[in-house]
């Protein structure tokens, strides 16, 4: 019989290095035997998307019903009609599979998660070293407006405040000690019975 999968969830700011971090895992760690956990959405398809690989795609309407019926582990109406969220059938059966679950979610979908799964799920926030290495690493990355950097630092400095909800915090001041501190308590977590 297959082991139980766990859940890791990772939340953090925008451009803490939290995706870098998490692809970082999928890629060069096999054993840890990951899987993402695979979001509904009420948009359409983009490009070459197909329903159940990037996305299950949903009608508002669908997406509705499955609220109503607390189908849902989080969600988010990030728009009018425009929903996301993880449905607690899609998780159950990669968990069934003995698959552990990765979450990259926000902050508050993150703390829904670890409410539900409770010691099934490790929840690991990760934090930038502070808001002015934050500014120069959205300034760096030169995709967003000086704009939409100040609305992101203000956000960043908002859900820094609920760090305290998570399992752990793993400070990024350094990629390779972080990604490093990150694999060592995913696997102390997991190889706990």
């Amino acid at each position: 019989m297959t082991m139980r999968g766990k859940c890791l969830i990772f939340s953090a700011p925008s451009g803490s290095g939290k995706s870098t971090i998490v692809q970082w895992l999928t890629q060069e760690h096999p054993e840890l035997n990951l899987s993402f956990s695979i979001s509904a959405t009420s948009r359409p398809p983009r490009g070459t998307e197909q329903h159940g690989v990037e996305y299950f795609f949903l009608t508002p309407e669908e997406f509705k019903a499955k609220i109503d019926a607390d189908e849902f582990l989080e969600y988010e109406e990030v728009y009018e009609n425009r929903y996301y969220g993880t449905l607690k059938s899609q998780v159950d059966e990669q968990l069934e599979q003995g698959k552990n679950v990765i979450f990259d979610i926000d902050i508050k979908g993150g703390v829904n998660v670890k409410n539900f799964y409770g010691d099934n799920a490790l929840s690991l926030f990760i934090q930038p070293p502070g808001i002015e290495e934050l500014r120069r690493r959205l300034v760096g990355r030169a995709t967003d407006t000086a704009e939409q950097i100040e609305i992101r630092l203000a956000k960043a400095e908002y859900e820094m405040s609920f760090a305290s909800k998570f399992d752990r915090i793993i400070i990024n001041d350094d990629l390779e000690m972080a990604k490093a501190e990150t694999l060592r308590v995913i696997t102390e977590y997991l190889n706990r019975k």
